[in-house]
């Protein structure tokens, strides 16, 4: 698999999400899963993924909680940065999620739509003093065996349009529709042309469809 970034930079990368969600949550008292969410949303997360410079290495952790804190919260006051003699289980969250995210190139709406962020937090009593392939393999076990909706589904739902309609204003069939929201037809195998018809009606990428994009 080809990685987002070169190895060089996973440790500005792990420094800096670790700092990012710890400041967050445990100084600015953000709820782990609203914040993730917040993450995602603002477009940071793309970019973060993706292996942008600026993004991955060229802020603070604590510069790019500010900047995804702005997007929801325009007003907001920053607290000053608590120090703590050892390092947070909030910390150490950040730090291994960077890393699960960069070995297996999953995109972390997709992470944290199977495993929160409050369960990675959770995870530190077991895995903070093991090796970190440990954390990577529990993750990956975790990520596969959540049964999810499919994202087709998920995203329509979510914009308040029944199949039928989906149907009507993208021109494909019904039937086509309700076989990939059951699985029974595999979207990531179905015509480029018929998955970016349903991404225009529903005002997303055609990855955001795929089932697996990382594949």
């Amino acid at each position: 698999m080809i990685r987002a970034y070169n190895e060089l930079y996973l440790s500005d990368a792990k420094q800096n999400l670790a700092e990012f969600f710890d400041y967050a949550v445990t100084t600015c008292d953000f709820d782990a899963d609203l914040f993730s969410k917040l993450f995602v949303q603002s477009g940071y997360a793309d970019k973060f993924e993706r292996g942008n410079p600026a993004i991955v290495s060229g802020m603070s952790g604590i510069e790019l909680a500010k900047k995804v804190i702005l997007y929801a919260y325009p007003n907001r006051k920053f607290p000053e940065r608590v120090f703590y003699e050892e390092r947070t289980n909030v910390y150490w969250a950040g730090w291994a999620l960077a890393e699960y995210q960069w070995a297996t190139g999953k995109r972390f709406r997709d992470i944290f739509s199977r495993i929160p962020l409050s369960e990675i937090i959770s995870m530190y009593r077991v895995y903070h003093e093991m090796d970190i392939d440990h954390f990577i393999e529990d993750m990956n076990r975790k990520y596969h065996t959540v049964e999810q909706e499919t994202r087709l589904k998920t995203i329509r739902e979510n914009r308040g349009i029944s199949q039928a309609e989906l149907a009507k204003l993208s021109g494909v069939k019904l039937r086509s529709i309700q076989m990939y929201e059951q699985k029974v037809n595999d979207i990531d195998k179905a015509h480029a042309g018929t998955v970016y018809k349903l991404s225009r009606v529903l005002g997303c990428t055609i990855e955001d469809l795929l089932e697996n994009p990382e594949s």
